[in-house]
């Protein structure tokens, strides 16, 4: 399956109704109740108010200039617009520093965990060298469910016992990413909810740590956030930043969700740049945002071919 294919069926669920209205189109004419059915599309998969109403605005206008738009028309338009919001969204991983430190943060249920095995194991697949740290000490089944996945996925993990100082283990990974020298050192931290005071308290204390080790750690903290929740997810990344300081996000459970216009959303108030999204269960199914591909996966009809990548 293309990269393409894996985003147009990853989406399929959150395209599902914008395609159905834009088929019901065909070659007929936009009337009101299309606008409407459009209207209600947009708003259930989460774009948000003033990105729906940007959509709608320019259809408007399109249609008041010709009056028989159609399907494929309207889509055209919907997708310009989309690639305009999203210009400086694509999140893009350099490594500056060895080891590039990347904390993830996030709360419980996001993907955190199975997302730093995954990342761990693209970054892996790409020729760099990578171990991971098992910082969640809070979440009993946490250390052991990212132990699974990196000795599924042939990847080095640093691990402290349950309950164990996350800052600590922190520190234990960073010195064991240095002296052998990897490239990327990857933090899996504790996910209690994000209005939690000690739960900041102790993502700033892992800093703080980190910071002593390398002036510029962590290089990248990443909000990993459940896409299907829509506008709640949101209001996550809105406390996240202010707490925490985000560098990027990457938005999971796309696959299974209506809700794939929160990413939008997000960066559209945020400007946190998109580095991968999660659209399935398979390591391979996290890929790297691209702005075009998604748009075109929301926006194009359901038998259109892969592209030439």
């Amino acid at each position: 399956m293309g990269v393409f294919s894996k985003f147009k069926e990853g989406f399929r669920k959150s395209a599902g109704a914008i395609r159905g209205v834009l088929g019901s189109l065909g070659g007929g004419r936009l009337d009101q109740a299309s606008m409407d059915d459009l209207e209600e599309a947009l708003y259930a998969s989460d774009f948000g108010l003033q990105t729906t109403e940007q959509i709608l605005e320019q259809i408007k206008e399109a249609h008041r200039l010709d009056k028989n738009l159609r399907g494929q028309d309207v889509a055209s338009i919907a997708r310009a617009q989309l690639i305009d919001i999203l210009d400086g969204s694509e999140g893009l991983f350099e490594i500056t520093a060895q080891p590039e430190v990347v904390c993830l943060v996030g709360v419980n249920g996001s993907g955190k965990t199975t997302t730093c095995a995954k990342l761990g194991h693209r970054f892996q697949q790409e020729g760099r060298s990578v171990l991971s740290g098992a910082c969640d000490t809070f979440r009993a089944a946490a250390v052991e469910q990212l132990r699974a996945w990196s000795d599924r996925l042939d990847l080095e993990l640093v691990a402290g016992h349950h309950g164990a100082d996350a800052a600590a283990v922190a520190y234990d990974a960073y010195a064991a990413a240095e002296s052998r020298q990897r490239d990327v050192l990857l933090l899996d931290t504790a996910g209690r909810l994000h209005v939690k005071g000690n739960l900041m308290e102790e993502l700033a204390k892992l800093r703080r740590v980190l910071v002593k080790r390398n002036p510029e750690a962590p290089h990248h903290s990443w909000l990993v956030v459940d896409g299907s929740l829509g506008s709640n997810s949101l209001e996550q990344a809105r406390v996240f930043h202010e707490k925490f300081g985000l560098t990027g996000l990457v938005v999971t459970k796309l696959d299974g969700s209506s809700k794939g216009g929160s990413l939008v959303a997000i960066y559209r108030e945020l400007k946190l740049p998109i580095y991968f999204v999660g659209l399935g269960e398979e390591p391979e199914d996290l890929l790297p945002f691209s702005a075009d591909r998604y748009v075109r996966s929301l926006f194009v009809d359901s038998a259109d071919a892969d592209p030439v990548e």
